[in-house]
């Protein structure tokens, strides 16, 4: 007899926030993998999403992670409206939730 588990989403939710800690609405987030080896190779990641009313923009990596696959990634996080910007990193697990806040000046 084999059991089968229903993979669980890999989501990261990335909120945005701006002047007095306020959620910025319709900013553009991009994540995307960083090439660490020097050598010429194509980023396995690169997504875009725009916040909503409560500042958190969400992408979803089911595609990426697979049932049974171990590690995690790392990826850098890019916030931007008009001329206010903003980076940080976020540590994707999978099957899992994953958060992280970006402020934007």
């Amino acid at each position: 007899m084999t059991s089968c588990r229903k993979k669980k989403d890999t989501i990261a939710n990335i909120q945005v926030l701006g002047v007095n800690n306020q959620p910025v609405n319709q900013c553009m987030v991009v994540l995307y993998g960083e090439n660490t080896t020097g050598l010429p190779q194509t980023v396995a990641v690169f997504d875009t999403s725009y916040t909503n009313e409560n500042g958190i923009a969400t992408f979803n990596f089911n595609d990426i992670f697979q049932l049974g696959q171990a590690g995690v990634a790392v990826l850098s996080i890019k916030a931007q409206k008009g001329s206010e910007q903003g980076v940080g990193i976020i540590k994707i697990e999978s099957e899992r939730l994953n958060e992280e806040t970006v402020f934007i000046q």
